[in-house]
């Protein structure tokens, strides 16, 4: 066990002593022979869970970490909150089927219910949801075939997206329905916060813009809510910001209350009532969809969008202030409770500006902190903490980024300079 800064209790070092210090290493190890070698999280998170509650890890060594990954924003509530292990034991304790395809059950019919009552007043009046494979690029691509479809547009290619244009600021958008009507895409996609791109908000005039430039030309509106949605921003679903009603929303993450899960919302007009390509077997996840409504219902009735909104904004505001006090620190920005921090390198070398940003990430952890890292060039250290984080938690969260943030500018400086005196030595006579 550790004490609930982050740092090894007496316990926890005595438990150390007796190997568990080692065991995380050991299992990186073999995690490393044994899967693929692509870039994952174990690479920069060399940490081994074995328990966790709310916004708290435990790893194998016996210390405690503040998660501010969240399961890349998929835990709404953080770990194993107490209404989601509630409603999954429900399902197992029941008998009913885990897995039931597009067949009606009851558990399927309290998520609908509970998420058209969160949806946007008009899109939720006229809505209709289509389930597919558990990830957000299942969603992606189950959406671009309904609107394809709604268009008379034949099916695409897997992956194929020539139909559709994603776009985002400063783009305008009106370029693509300058041509013939035959011309137009069949849809257009916006992602309200650009997460991966570096926690980048769309500005809501923007957003309008869009809105009203696809609606004049009967385009769908395709809302990207794969991790901005379930309180995540502020407001239920981010695209309300803008006060825009989207003709279609595609929701994943978070939805499942930790559990794989994903649907399509979309305007009952775009319906063709044709059959549609397979859209996963996983489609009937019956533990996914009763984790769901408990998180959405949980979300809505204790108005965590609302908190996400108010300490959020603390939150940056208290960040931003590091731009005044580091010189690697470049913008601050976020909506709610997704922040970005981002890195920058002094000497415009976009190499080291990588380097820094892990470092940070490196020094986070050894404080008992859990962050992400994203953007271009990953230089954009992300903050996704459960929207059930306490004020407590959150004074913690940035004491620990601002120490890190400081130990990896100090290392940054002393190795500066210590290539300026390689550099003079070498010139010398």
């Amino acid at each position: 066990m550790t004490d609930g800064d982050g740092r090894a209790s007496e316990d926890g070092a005595r438990g150390a002593r007796g190997g568990r210090e080692d065991f995380p290493r050991r299992q990186s190890v073999r995690q490393s022979a044994r899967e693929a070698a692509a870039r994952t999280y174990a690479r920069a998170l060399p940490i081994v869970p074995v328990r966790a509650r709310g916004m708290t890890i435990e790893g194998a060594d016996g210390r405690r970490y503040l998660d501010c990954l969240s399961g890349a924003g998929a835990l709404a509530l953080g770990h194993n909150h107490p209404v989601v292990l509630e409603a999954i034991r429900k399902v197992l304790d029941s008998g009913a089927p885990l897995n039931a395809l597009d067949l009606a059950t009851p558990v399927k019919d309290a998520f609908v219910t509970e998420l058209l009552r969160t949806l946007p007043p008009g899109l939720a009046d006229r809505a209709r949801v289509r389930f597919c494979g558990p990830t957000g690029n299942d969603a992606v691509r189950t959406a671009y075939e309904l609107v394809r479809a709604a268009a008379g547009r034949p099916p695409g290619l897997a992956g194929d997206e020539s139909a559709i244009v994603r776009v985002a600021p400063p783009q305008d958008c009106a370029h693509l329905f300058r041509a013939d009507a035959a011309a137009r895409p069949a849809g257009v996609i916006v992602e309200p916060v650009q997460g991966d791109g570096g926690v980048l908000p769309v500005p809501d005039a923007w957003m309008r813009r869009v809105r009203q430039l696809t609606a004049d030309r009967s385009v769908p509106l395709i809302s990207d809510e794969i991790q901005t949605g379930v309180g995540r921003t502020g407001t239920f679903w981010a695209v309300e910001h803008s006060g825009v009603t989207p003709d279609v929303m595609v929701l994943s993450e978070a939805i499942g209350g930790s559990l794989p899960l994903a649907v399509v919302v979309y305007r009952d007009d775009l319906d063709t009532g044709e059959p549609g390509p397979d859209t996963g077997t996983f489609r009937g996840n019956q533990l996914a969809m009763a984790a769901g409504t408990a998180t959405l219902a949980h979300v809505r009735e204790n108005r965590l969008a609302e908190r996400a909104s108010t300490l959020g904004a603390r939150m940056l505001h208290q960040l931003r202030s590091l731009t005044n006090d580091f010189a690697c620190v470049g913008e601050v920005r976020g909506r709610g409770l997704m922040i970005g921090v981002e890195l920058v390198d002094t000497s415009g070398e976009t190499e080291t500006a990588l380097e820094l940003a892990a470092v940070v990430q490196r020094e986070c952890l050894r404080r008992g902190l859990i962050v992400g890292l994203g953007g271009r060039h990953a230089s954009v250290v992300r903050l996704l903490p459960p929207l059930t984080i306490t004020d407590e938690q959150a004074a913690a969260v940035l004491d620990r980024l601002t120490d890190a943030i400081q130990a990896a500018a100090q290392r940054r400086q002393s190795t500066a300079g210590q290539r300026g005196r390689t550099s003079r030595t070498r010139r010398a006579p």
